[in-house]
């Protein structure tokens, strides 16, 4: 009896702990913390190698970058903040999700990162600038409403979770003003929602989106000798823009076209749209301590050259606050045994001109427009000092950041997961060669850019200026936002190619459209463009007649 019972007990033993050992423990599933700044530019960086890396202007960042994998081809598909934070928010193109301009809004039907990641056990935050109108769909949100939801550097306002959300302008409109600098600020209530306001049982994505160095680049009063006595290297073509643009961007006779309200005038250098008339306004309104008047004084490239200096030092003591407060969320995440099982993503909304072609702001298809800074570290699955010559572009990133959490990108999606690219660091087969751009804008602001499509490819750019609104602005009962926008619309421009070598050509400095020994090449591309535009439905057609006949009249110029 004793030698049953005992014989019992061994098999029951023996199985107990097979059952055990057959039990699969699930693997964790990482933390992820998305940063982007607005404006932060690939030429402000240490690791993309541009003039300023010398500066040494991100030394946390470029940290971080070295930990993981760097993207030196990802791009945006809309430069201009409203419309690429939506693409980010949705996986899809400005026309698949209807925020065409800084007019769109993302309803929260439609923000299917979230919504994806919250399916998946994810607790979800957006903290910063959110800049899409609608309300976010996160389990926590403490975004900035005032002042178009673009906040303001010094103690602004923000509606966060439980508050009514609504527009500035509704009587219910609720928020808090918080005393002190934005990007501090933002990185404070990342901090106590990271320590005090999440569920520590579940794994959490964590959008930590800073204003800064968006314009009018108000920096901390702690950064004002920040480069003070450092000369800023300028780029070559700030004062010479050779054969870049097309009579779309600068006339039949190389002058560049502008529009102020409904008149047209003409101005004898790109200079006078780009740096100087914001020296005039922006520099003066926002830095008493800068001698305007010593500007004044001087003339041709003297009065470039400091300009340039100023508006580049303001904007660097930006991007230095943004990096300084990277490194104390930083700090936190080793501090709480976070950091290696933490996805770290680090980009802009999109790039910014510090004064390429002598251009200031985004929206251009050129190169330091288009491109963003892009790098993830997460050393479980991503090899340090890994980079990557591989197109991705915004669009790509809700499908990226879903399967690295084990889900399964939605159909609604266009973009494409580039996983397999951040853990072997390698392009899978088949993976896209190019990326698609527009513009829809047209001639907004004291910019005025006109409104532009094109297609990237590794070697090569082509665009195409069609040089009209989306609404059809010639059109009887035609209606758009004239209180924000006046006549400016109303103004079409020339339709215009563009074509860059950028292999023998990458500042963009020779428009070669016209070169005969690009006929083959260019034709080539014209195909890639219409096979592009008919994948992602970014065809006009029915929707923007207007606009096809523009197209069609000069396909083939």
């Amino acid at each position: 009896m004793t030698h049953r019972i005992l014989f019992l007990c061994l098999i029951l033993s023996f199985s107990i702990s097979c059952s055990k050992t057959s039990i699969k423990k699930s693997p964790k599933k990482p933390n992820i913390i998305y940063i982007m700044s607005d404006d932060h530019t690939t030429q402000a960086f240490g690791i993309y190698g541009s003039r300023l890396a010398g500066l040494n202007p991100t030394p946390t960042l470029d940290k971080i970058a070295k930990q993981g994998i760097i993207f030196d081809n990802c791009f945006v598909n809309n430069s201009i903040c409203t419309p690429s934070r939506a693409a980010i928010m949705s996986g899809q193109n400005s026309q698949a999700n209807g925020v065409l301009d800084l007019e769109g809004n993302l309803p929260m039907n439609h923000q299917y990162l979230p919504i994806e990641m919250k399916k998946l056990g994810y607790q979800t935050a957006m903290i910063g600038k959110w800049h899409l109108k609608d309300e976010p769909n996160f389990d926590y949100y403490n975004v900035f409403t005032k002042h178009g939801q673009q906040g303001t550097y010094f103690d602004p306002y923000l509606t966060e979770t439980g508050m009514h959300f609504t527009n500035e302008k509704d009587p219910a409109y609720e928020a808090k003003q918080y005393k002190g600098y934005s990007t501090d600020i933002i990185t404070n209530i990342s901090l106590d929602w990271l320590k005090n306001k999440r569920d520590k049982t579940k794994p959490f994505i964590l959008f930590h989106q800073y204003k800064a160095p968006h314009d009018d680049f108000e920096y901390a009063p702690r950064y004002k000798d920040y480069l003070a006595d450092v000369e800023i290297p300028e780029p070559a073509n700030l004062y010479d823009n050779k054969n870049n643009g097309s009579i779309a961007t600068k006339g039949k006779n190389g002058e560049l076209l502008s529009v102020i309200g409904s008149s047209v005038s003409k101005r004898n250098t790109i200079r006078n749209m780009g740096m100087k008339i914001w020296s005039k306004t922006y520099i003066k309104r926002n830095n008493p301590d800068f001698d305007i008047h010593q500007a004044d004084n001087l003339e041709g490239d003297a009065y470039t050259h400091a300009t340039y200096q100023e508006y580049l030092k303001r904007y660097l003591r930006c991007v230095k606050g943004v990096d300084d407060n990277v490194a104390r969320l930083i700090e936190y995440l080793k501090a709480e045994g976070l950091y290696d099982n933490t996805i770290i993503v680090y980009t802009g909304d999109q790039g910014f001109m510090l004064g390429e072609h002598d251009y200031i702001d985004k929206r251009w298809m050129y190169e330091e427009s288009l491109r963003m800074p892009f790098f993830v570290r997460y050393p479980e699955k991503i090899k340090a000092n890994t980079r990557t010559d591989a197109i991705i572009n915004n669009t790509d990133f809700a499908p990226t950041l879903i399967e690295m959490a084990g889900g399964t990108p939605p159909k609604e999606m266009q973009g494409h997961s580039f996983k397999h690219i951040l853990e072997t660091g390698q392009e899978p087969k088949g993976w896209q060669q190019s990326t698609y751009y527009r513009y829809w804008m047209h001639m907004a602001h004291a910019h005025a850019n006109p409104a532009h499509f094109g297609i990237r490819t590794k070697k090569y750019k082509l665009i195409f200026f069609y040089g009209k609104y989306w609404v059809d602005t010639h059109k009887p009962g035609a209606k758009w936002n004239k209180a924000s926008w006046g006549n400016r619309f109303e103004f079409d421009t020339p339709a215009a190619w563009e074509f860059y070598d950028l292999t023998k050509d990458p500042t963009e400095t020779n428009n070669a459209y016209k070169d005969p020994a690009y006929k083959e090449t260019i034709a080539n591309l014209k195909e890639q463009l219409i096979a592009k535009r008919k994948e992602l439905n970014e065809e006009d057609g029915d929707k923007y007649p207007h606009i096809q006949k523009v197209i069609d009249q000069h396909w083939n110029d």
